[in-house]
């Protein structure tokens, strides 16, 4: 016998739009149903834009998802797009049905998504693979990530992801690509084919920033992670304008050099007002290969040197988070897209880093650094 529609929607209702990732019918993605007595279903799917680079999945999962009701003889997705007045219907409904603005949702009173500006002083200390791996860890163990590759001028978080598809564009909205079930967004995305360098200054890097955080649809995020360009320039300082209430983790290496200028780095927090999260040392030691020693391959104690530092700048503890070991394969894992704490959870860095990322996520809320929307008694 063949199903009813009733029942090939509530099929559908299991599929999740693979870059908004909430259900197919919930959006009015689901354009028409057509059962055959003979129990051939014909599904017809909006998609949002024409060429979506994901229309195989939604296929594959559609079909997938009915293909196991009782008396379905085959399974058949009919493609068709969004009409302009339908995209603005779907903009309206995933802004919770205002009109879009350009806001940024973060700073809005009732977020709850806490966002992580990791910092270092220099190049070269790991900050991106411990970004990329911590958000990893964090998405693993069920929490809703994101990542904004704030290095415009040298972007790697899509590379060390794996995240190769384009983001895709619903009015003024942008969707962003899904990888490892984290959202994430880069300015590599959307450049042409090529290594073709960034060249902006100031004014221009600011305005990405602010369209990567209020014109990206990133939904109920857990915990956004943004991945800052060494120093303290343009960008440092447009993510304390513009989200006041992102706290600050700082990455550096145990050697003195890197320590010095990472104590730096974490010091803007005394003149923009953030907290500091914490410090990571990264490169902390390489496990001898034929023993159980620690070889100190970048000297010893920057990590604990800087969070001493810092605790005497700002008047309140910085507490140094973890040292990640050295391991070849986190290098590897980054040049192949697959973060080291999802390939191989028990090697010691990535244990380490999925004990900060615990650490991380379980502390309790702060409203430091919120807008609470109040205003001194008149006199």
């Amino acid at each position: 016998m063949a199903p009813s529609p009733e029942q090939v929607t509530a099929a559908l209702a299991t599929v999740n739009d693979p870059e908004i990732r909430r259900p197919i019918t919930d959006l009015d993605m689901v354009k028409s149903i057509d059962i055959s007595p003979s129990g051939e279903v014909v599904v017809g799917i909006y998609l949002t834009v024409a060429g979506c680079p994901l229309k195989d999945t939604i296929t594959r999962d559609v079909t997938n998802a009915v293909s196991k009701l009782d008396g379905v003889s085959g399974v058949r997705v009919v493609l068709d797009v969004m009409s302009q007045e339908q995209r603005k219907d779907l903009q309206t409904k995933l802004r919770g049905n205002r009109a879009p603005e350009k806001e940024i949702p973060f700073n809005q009173p009732g977020s709850l998504t806490r966002v992580f500006a990791v910092a270092s002083g220099k190049g070269g200390v790991g900050k991106s693979s411990v970004t990329v791996n911590l958000a990893a860890a964090m998405a693993s163990q069920g929490l809703k990530v994101g990542i904004v590759d704030a290095d415009i001028y040298g972007h790697s978080v899509p590379r060390m992801l794996g995240a190769s598809d384009r983001p895709t564009k619903v009015e003024d909205m942008i969707m962003p690509p899904v990888a490892h079930d984290i959202k994430v967004i880069s300015v590599g995305m959307f450049k042409p084919e090529g290594n073709s360098p960034v060249v902006w200054r100031g004014p221009m890097l600011d305005r990405a920033l602010h369209q990567f955080l209020a014109d990206v649809y990133w939904g109920d995020l857990d915990i956004l992670l943004l991945d800052l360009p060494p120093g303290t320039g343009d960008i440092a300082i447009s993510v304390a304008q513009r989200l006041p209430g992102a706290e600050i983790l700082v990455v550096t290496t145990p050697q003195m050099a890197a320590a010095e200028v990472a104590e730096r780095a974490g010091s803007i927090a005394a003149q923009t007002h953030q907290q500091i999260a914490g410090v990571i040392e990264n490169m902390a030691w390489l496990p001898c290969p034929h023993c159980d020693e620690k070889i100190n391959v970048f000297g010893e104690g920057g990590g604990q040197i800087v969070a001493d530092a810092l605790t005497r700048t700002l008047g309140a503890r910085v507490p140094l988070l973890g040292q990640v070991p050295i391991d070849t394969r986190l290098r590897e894992g980054g040049d192949e897209g697959k973060p080291l704490v999802l390939t191989d959870p028990d090697s010691p860095a990535a244990a380490e880093l999925g004990r900060i990322a615990t650490a991380l996520s379980k502390r309790g809320s702060s409203i430091k650094g919120m807008q609470l929307g109040l205003s001194p008694a008149g006199r």
